[in-house]
């Protein structure tokens, strides 16, 4: 009888070393997975162009936030040779624009006419759903952008959400998420890049 014990007790002293807690692809996994990667970590970027600019940049929807921010101003401009169609518009930060986007910027763009800042980073919602066959699995997800700073509180909403589809692979270390496209499955950039908003 003590023996029996005793090789019970090794037999699962050695299944739990062979066995990590990757082989097991759970919600909380993959949701840390997805999370902790440099994909899904990739910040949203602005990119703010003043100087000569299109009318079609000028009343964009972000130009316009901009405007009516009082972040920026323009003056009626004849167009630069590059710069179609006409009317086109010269473009600068007001005072209260030059202290929103400054700190913002890296040291080497100060005098730079276009420059990007950063606004939001995604934050993971929930994992809804698991699928798996074999050593492979999708993984269904929701996430938003959160602003980071006030340009992005003015130009993120943050209450949309999104829904993706990940997906992932079992290797002899455990399961990661697919970065890069793979073959056959929709790596995690297609996925973040092909979100649909959730209902």
């Amino acid at each position: 009888m003590r023996k029996l014990q005793i090789i019970t007790i090794v037999s699962l002293c050695v299944g739990s070393v062979a066995c990590s807690q990757r082989d097991f692809l759970t919600r909380r996994l993959a949701g840390d997975l997805i999370a902790n990667s440099a994909t899904f970590k990739a910040q949203q970027q602005f990119f703010v162009h003043l100087g000569n600019i299109s009318n079609k940049e000028y009343v964009s929807p972000e130009y316009l936030v901009l405007q009516r921010r009082g972040w920026i101003t323009g003056a009626s401009s004849a167009c630069a040779p590059q710069v179609t169609p006409p009317p086109c518009w010269e473009v600068a930060l007001t005072p209260i624009g030059v202290e929103i986007f400054q700190p913002l910027l890296p040291k080497d763009s100060t005098s730079s006419q276009y420059f990007s800042v950063t606004t939001a980073q995604r934050e993971l919602i929930a994992v809804t759903g698991i699928s798996k066959g074999g050593n492979q699995a999708d993984v269904d997800f929701t996430w938003k952008w959160t602003p980071v700073n006030e340009v992005g509180a003015a130009l993120v909403a943050g209450s949309l959400t999104y829904k993706s589809t990940a997906s992932f692979r079992h290797y002899d270390d455990g399961w990661r998420v697919v970065e890069g496209a793979a073959k056959t499955n929709q790596g995690l950039d297609d996925a973040l890049k092909t979100a649909e908003p959730a209902p």
